[in-house]
């Protein structure tokens, strides 16, 4: 059931009666293969309640495509796929936050996704110092990344207390990347990976893909590890709770771990609304960070810090797909990680603002909302009482903002009350996505499912 409504995404955005919109969505993840020949489809009033859609529009959706010859409908034993209704399968993430990016632009306000809005002046300034710092004798392809950047990020994790050479560090195409490599390169199809619970969607997805085994906890510390192949955790202002372990919990969890390779996404890291100094990675961690929450999503440039052998296994398998990242990308990079205290503080100080604004908004206009607030990060961890948060998503969603229900972070099938909201938008994007989802929870509770006109919204 979830999984068919990460699936839809965005269907019912657009202008119409929800059951055209709902059998159009349908007929296109038919006919891209997404759901092969032979497929179970949820019944009507199940699929109803997790859309927060009327029976009578699953119905009538079912039956348009039943009319096309998409779908076959048999009483007492469900709706199919037809045999000659689809192409053949092939993957795609059901993951709400992924299909959020991947579906056009269509007036809807992403507050599913988080992340800097727009690139700051400082990244126009290190692309302008970069371009001055092209080589005129360089071929350009670095599969382990441009030694210039390799050496300014090793220098960095020495000057955080963590001894570390250039051949420790792999450049990749953002985050996401760094993962997937890493994730390749240790696990095999039916090996088990301890993660917490909740966590970052991104990471699972990885792992599904992968044919991993996810076992899911909330407490890492004080889990055995078991057969587990890899550990992954955020350590720092995890998403989507913005909490974040102690020293002493990361020194317990890497005891825990034994000699089970510990994986430490530190891509929120820096984002401490105490301002103080950055905590030193920790050692005996295999690490992944990039630039892409502190500067701009759109600098594609993440790293790996391992040891010299892992990282120089990862680069062969990053070789195989790109030949190494862009290189004035790279270049540019190296100036912010140059400049990177105050890169960090213009962050951190938008941030900051951006969440107490948030905060107040939900605490005056949404307080039957529950939530506690950040000390860093992006997003805010809420809870909406005695609600489904999936069923509310599709409401909002109809008042034109996409927000992430908890059930898609929770591989334990927790979470199903919560929401991630990031404050990652500048305040006016906020006010206006917190107008539509009040609009939104208004609707909802009077249990009240037509779907409204949807203003217009540029951002």
């Amino acid at each position: 059931m979830d999984d068919l409504a990460g699936r839809l995404g965005r269907w019912s955005a657009g202008r119409g009666s929800l059951y055209l919109l709902l059998a159009a969505r349908l007929r296109e993840l038919v006919d891209e293969g997404l759901l092969p020949a032979g497929t179970l489809l949820p019944p009507d009033r199940a699929l109803a309640a997790a859309l927060a859609v009327g029976r009578t529009t699953v119905v009538a959706a079912y039956d348009v495509l039943r009319q096309e010859g998409r779908l076959t409908r048999r009483r007492g034993s469900g709706t199919w796929v037809s045999a000659g209704g689809a192409a053949a399968a092939r993957a795609e993430t059901a993951n709400p936050m992924f299909v959020n990016l991947l579906e056009p632009e269509d007036g809807v306000l992403q507050f599913a996704c988080a992340g800097p809005a727009s690139p700051p002046p400082r990244l126009v300034a290190a692309y302008q110092r970069a371009m001055a710092r092209l080589p005129a004798d360089d071929l350009g392809y670095h599969p382990l990344g441009h030694p210039r950047l390799r050496s300014a990020l090793a220098a960095r994790y020495r000057a955080l207390g963590v001894p570390t050479t250039p051949d420790q560090v792999l450049v990749t195409t953002g985050g996401q990347q760094a993962l997937a490599l890493v994730v390749r390169a240790l696990l095999r199809p039916g090996d088990e990976v301890l993660v917490e619970a909740p966590t970052y969607p991104g990471a699972l997805d990885l792992l599904r893909e992968a044919a991993a085994v996810v076992r899911a906890e909330r407490d890492l510390t004080a889990a055995p590890v078991g057969r587990a192949a890899l550990v992954y955790a955020m350590p720092s202002f995890r998403n989507p709770t913005g909490t974040s372990m102690s020293t002493l919990e990361r020194q317990r969890l890497v005891r825990v771990a034994g000699g089970v390779p510990l994986l430490f996404d530190e891509v929120l890291s820096d984002l401490d609304f105490d301002a103080g100094p950055p905590r030193p990675p920790e050692a005996a961690a295999i690490t992944v960070a990039s630039l892409s929450k502190v500067v701009w999503g759109g600098l594609r440039v993440g790293w790996v810090r391992a040891d010299a052998a892992l990282i120089a296994r990862l680069a062969r398998f990053k070789a195989v797909h790109d030949l190494g990242g862009a290189v004035l990308d790279q270049l540019a990079a190296a100036e912010l990680v140059a400049d990177y205290a105050d890169v960090r503080e213009e962050r951190v100080a938008a941030l900051r603002a951006q969440h107490d604004h948030l905060c107040a908004r939900l605490r005056r206009d949404l307080p039957e909302w529950e939530f506690a607030p950040a000390a860093g990060g992006q997003t805010l961890w809420v809870r909406l009482p005695g609600v489904d948060a999936a069923s509310y998503a599709q409401v909002a969603l109809r008042h034109g903002v996409a927000v992430l229900p908890g059930g898609s972070l929770d591989p334990t099938g927790g979470s199903g009350d919560r929401l991630r909201l990031p404050f990652s938008a500048p305040v006016e994007v906020v006010d206006a996505a917190v107008d539509r989802m009040v609009a939104a929870w208004r609707r909802f509770s009077a249990g009240t499912t037509a779907s409204p006109v949807v203003p217009s919204l540029v951002v």
